[in-house]
């Protein structure tokens, strides 16, 4: 009921009502009622809410309006009111921007995905120069896997790969910071530096029951993409990494495998640990006939969603025996490659369980100064399988034996698929 209509109704029982004997008394309780309508409702014009109380914070939006966000209103009042700092060296107090940036962080970091990360001022200008200028560091690809930082793959000839850092190596410290709970960029961030510079990692390593340090001197990083290499009736190809040139140099290294007369070829993606879709699209359409799914992404609005297909080169007979090796550094494209491959009956996967990195991550500024890594999709094999759910698990799973790598260079998981393609 509106207040006009409420008060119509009352004028009309009045009007009913003969109130001549009653003038007195109906004149002090109107007044009364007045006087308590008047204060109501200057009571209500006064009152702000918690969140109106912040006269300093602007921009105020009510974007989520099935969240209570009283409760945060009320702890940043209660800041705002009763902190001091413990440490009586403390001079500078935190600013208020600095406090919305720490409750964007806390807010990301909720959301449990290693992924997804907020970045600050100087934190974004870092990151927007390391994913557009020349890399200089130690030459490898970390990621967070059980909450911690791991090296998903170092890149062949580069400083970490020559001084021994490996594939599934735990990264416990970088010099005396401790990296637990610590994001993945973040970490970068101390790894990476000027060339000839040295940075010192504390590393945790299966088979090895003590933590371990390793000292490796940073280098202008030269991506390596492709080798071939011929085991008797056996065509090899490596593959590094899925750049933008990756696809011409693949296909000139199957170019290569045609012109040898040989069926039997090995895709060897151990230690990969991706890069564009794109390329991984365009290699398997080698491999598949036009219009087969190679992957899914899958979006939170499913009307984004999209189908990566094969262009249809299939330039191969069912003569062709394909084993792909992947370990647990083959990661993100590695694993479109090799999941696709295999679902559609093409491959076999030989080695090692792989990484597990099947989300797409988009870059969105906040402000001019702060951006947002967020995830924003999933990839699935064609199958519907999510690479995240722990990555691919090989047909034939086999160790690769270190002792003997070091040794001699036997190479176990290259053996045995060598043994399965003599079959």
């Amino acid at each position: 009921m509106t207040i006009i209509v409420f008060f119509e109704r009352i004028t009309i029982i009045f009007k009913m009502i003969d109130f001549s004997k009653y003038k007195n008394h109906i004149l002090v309780a109107i007044l009364g009622v007045a006087i308590v309508f008047y204060l109501g409702f200057s009571y209500g014009r006064g009152y702000k809410t918690d969140e109106e109380k912040i006269a300093s914070i602007i921009n105020k939006t009510d974007a989520a309006s099935n969240v209570d966000f009283a409760s945060f209103w009320k702890a940043w009042n209660v800041v705002n009111e009763k902190f001091i700092p413990t440490n009586s060296s403390t001079t500078d107090r935190v600013s208020d921007q600095a406090r919305v940036y720490g409750a964007i962080s806390g807010m990301v970091k909720s959301l449990e995905d290693p992924y997804t990360m907020f970045f600050p001022p100087v934190e974004s200008k870092i990151f927007n120069e390391q994913i557009s200028g020349q890399i200089e560091g130690v030459g490898m690809e970390v990621g967070t896997k059980d909450n911690i930082l791991t090296v998903i793959a170092p890149i062949k000839g580069a400083p970490a790969f020559k001084a021994g850092v490996k594939a599934g190596d735990k990264i416990l410290k970088v010099d005396d910071t401790v990296t637990a709970s610590l994001p993945a960029d973040s970490a970068v961030k101390l790894i990476r530096g000027k060339k000839g510079t040295s940075v010192k990692l504390t590393l945790s390593r299966e088979g090895i029951k003590e933590p371990f340090e390793i000292s490796v001197v940073r280098d202008v990083i030269n991506m390596p993409t492709v080798d071939t290499e011929i085991k008797g009736d056996v065509f090899v190809v490596r593959l590094y990494s899925f750049s933008a040139i990756s696809p011409g140099l693949f296909r000139d290294a199957l170019r290569e495998f045609i012109e040898s007369g040989r069926n039997k070829l090995v895709l060897d993606l151990r230690g990969n640990p991706g890069g564009y879709l794109e390329a991984a699209q365009d290699m398997a359409s080698w491999f598949l006939p036009t219009g087969k799914v190679i992957v899914s992404e899958d979006f939170k609005d499913k009307n984004m969603n999209q189908v990566f297909r094969s262009k249809g080169y299939n330039v191969f007979n069912d003569k062709l025996k394909l084993i792909i090796l992947i370990d647990g550094g083959s990661a993100s494209a590695s694993e479109i490659l090799a999941g696709a491959l295999r679902e559609h009956g093409v491959a076999k996967l030989v080695g090692a369980q792989s990484f597990g990195k099947g989300s797409v991550q988009e870059l969105v500024n906040i402000t001019d100064d702060t951006s947002l890594k967020v995830t924003i999709a999933r990839w699935l094999t064609p199958n519907g399988n999510s690479i995240s759910n722990g990555g691919l698990t090989p047909d034939v799973v086999v160790k690769l034996d270190e002792e003997a790598y070091k040794k001699d260079g036997t190479d176990t998981q290259l053996n045995k698929a060598l043994e399965i393609l003599a079959e």
